[in-house]
């Protein structure tokens, strides 16, 4: 039942904290001395954190439920109010809170980034966003400001790199909306204005014959043992390769022949399962066996200088590389491209399938995302199908694909 600001005022403290909840996850913290505190509890990816509003009766009962639904809101529009709110209190001096650059600083301290990414980020924002308009107020920014700065890009033939770097100033601008620093996101009516980035499709083998000699290539490699191991890995589960070389042992089950990756370790966010076919039981097995005796590292495939660390994002495509393989015939993402097309015909999988397994954005036919164990038991079957057709390449065997 809500709070009343008669029930607030009648509260008495006792020999233990109290919390009266008022819904939505907010309540009043009552202390053994007497002070009361207003409280909101929320969860992001699946952790419970906790936001602190403000003493009654500074902050009223009012008061604290416009700041939890200004908080709900900074959480709808993927921003965590915690960080977003020690991000405020250590913004540089001399940087207008309601700048551009200030909000941009802001925001990306509140996001939950894939390995690496964010230095890629801050690195457009600084060398091309900053320069032109980060000390201008958001609330004072016009579409033609962000149009000036991707054209600017597209100069220099950076076409993919301005898409990105306009998708990013949208959400800085939508947050700048969130956070009541802007009335409107002013990106958004850039649609159609970009020049469009070419295609780049990623070198990938989709003939039968080549790929037997392919995956003939990578199970002789004898280079480093975490790096063969991963080169014999990839084909069988066609994770993006930053999932792959970041894997971390507490989330495989070799019993269970599931890999389950996090949701912060994705690419949509969304936590997703690849089953593992007996094969890539073998290879993990195999070389968690041969990880020396006092190795208590999180990574399947840690670094050559430090375990604290994943493989380098080179490391594979070296390995690739010293065998005679250009970027041009194969690159560790390509492995996802090979699955897809094989996959569908060849083997006759569902495209849908196929497509989740691959973690994309795939929807039921009532419209509804597909959750991560979403067709598992197909899927499963699927995983281990394709690993013993490609154990039939690699051997000299050949399935001939389905007519049209």
């Amino acid at each position: 039942m809500p709070l009343t600001d008669v029930a607030i005022r009648r509260a008495k403290p006792s020999d233990k904290p109290q919390k009266l909840a008022d819904g939505g996850g907010l309540y009043l913290m009552i202390t053994t001395a007497g002070a009361k505190s207003w409280r909101w509890k929320y969860r992001v990816a699946g952790k419970e954190k906790l936001l602190t509003l403000g003493l009654y009766p500074d902050v009223t009962l009012a008061s604290a439920r416009e700041a939890r639904d200004d908080a709900r809101r900074l959480l709808r529009s993927g921003v965590d109010p915690g960080l977003q709110r020690k991000a405020v209190a250590s913004s540089p001096a001399g940087i207008p809170v309601d700048s551009f650059e200030s909000i941009t600083r802001e925001w990306l301290r509140g996001r939950q980034w894939v390995p690496g990414y964010e230095k890629k980020v801050v690195a457009w924002f600084e060398n091309d966003v900053f320069p032109a308009i980060g000390a201008r107020r958001a609330a004072d920014l016009k579409a033609s400001d962000f149009l000036a700065i991707a054209r600017k890009m597209e100069a220099r033939e950076a076409f993919e790199s301005a898409h990105r770097v306009m998708q990013n100033c949208g959400q800085v601008m939508r947050y700048a909306v969130a956070t009541d620093r802007a009335e409107r996101n002013p990106v958004q009516d850039l649609r159609g204005a970009l020049v469009p980035a070419p295609e780049r499709n990623h070198a990938a083998v989709v003939d039968p014959v080549q790929l037997g000699g392919l995956l003939r290539a990578l199970h002789a490699y004898r280079g480093m043992g975490v790096v063969s191991a991963a080169l014999k890995l990839m084909p069988l589960v066609f994770v993006r390769p930053i999932e792959l070389r970041a894997a971390e042992w507490t989330e495989i089950d070799l019993d269970a022949a599931l890999w389950s990756i996090p949701a912060g370790r994705m690419k949509m966010r969304q936590p997703h399962v690849v089953p593992l076919a007996r094969q890539a039981v073998v290879i993990l097995r195999e070389l968690k066996e041969t990880m020396p005796t006092d190795y208590a590292g999180r990574y399947v495939f840690p670094g050559l200088r430090t375990d604290s660390r994943p493989m380098s994002e080179v490391a594979v495509l070296a390995a690739l590389r010293s065998m005679g393989f250009d970027k041009d015939t194969v690159t560790g993402h390509g492995f996802r491209a090979t699955a897809r097309t094989l996959l569908d015909e060849v083997l006759g999988f569902r495209p849908d399938i196929i497509e989740h397994q691959l973690a994309h954005a795939v929807k039921d036919p009532n419209g509804r995302a597909y959750n991560r164990t979403t067709h598992l038991a197909e899927r499963v079957r699927m995983m281990q199908e394709w690993a013993d057709y490609l154990d039939r390449l690699r051997l000299g065997g050949l399935v001939q694909l389905r007519a049209a």
